[in-house]
């Protein structure tokens, strides 16, 4: 069974957590939910972020989400992938130096990593952009061109799959990430 490390912190986004834990787990995958400085079994708060015609999103409280693995027992070769979740989380867990060289190595790696929204903030903080092209919330296009990437505008539904990097801007882009992470993981997707 393939082990996906699933990267998450307080006040991660509801949607972009719950969603791509079940869906994995769904096709097969063992799951390992993390935050850094936490264990297996404690849980961390979600945000629901909405688009209610502000110009930003608004935020709510979301679910408690409890955690598969304790942070510190993580060892990138059990991984066959990272799935990097979106949300407040990535500006705080990006200081971690443990969560930038982990990303470091998937990226490099050639593993498939999966970031959605915010998740470009890890990307961008582990230093692993320059020359690639992706997508993120579109707040995040002058964070991931001065990180030396090359932000992709793309529809909020829609993902972008630059080699093993694949992104979303955003929870409703939820079913094309995750389909183009699960086939870069070799799930062979039918759609009917």
């Amino acid at each position: 069974m393939k082990r996906i490390l699933l990267l998450a912190g307080d006040f991660t986004e509801d949607y972009e957590t719950m969603v791509p834990f079940q869906a994995l787990s769904m096709l097969g995958f063992a799951v390992d939910a993390v935050c850094p400085d936490k264990k297996e079994g404690e849980l961390i708060k979600t945000a629901i972020h909405d688009f209610e015609g502000d110009q930003t999103y608004t935020e709510k409280p979301g679910h408690l989400f409890r955690l598969t693995k304790t942070f510190d027992e993580v060892d990138f070769d059990d991984y066959a992938g990272l799935f990097i979740t979106g949300g407040r989380s990535p500006e705080y867990i990006r200081m971690n130096q443990k969560v930038l060289s982990l990303v470091k190595c998937f990226v490099r790696s050639g593993k498939p990593v999966a970031s959605i929204c915010h998740g470009a903030q890890v990307l961008s903080a582990a230093g692993v952009l320059t020359g690639r092209k992706l997508t993120a919330y579109p707040a995040l296009a002058a964070e991931v061109t001065l990180a030396g990437g090359q932000f992709i505008e793309v529809a909020p539904d829609e993902s972008y799959v630059d080699g093993n990097l694949i992104t979303s801007p955003a929870w409703p882009g939820n079913t094309a990430i995750l389909r183009d992470f699960a086939k870069a993981l070799g799930c062979e997707i039918t759609i009917h």
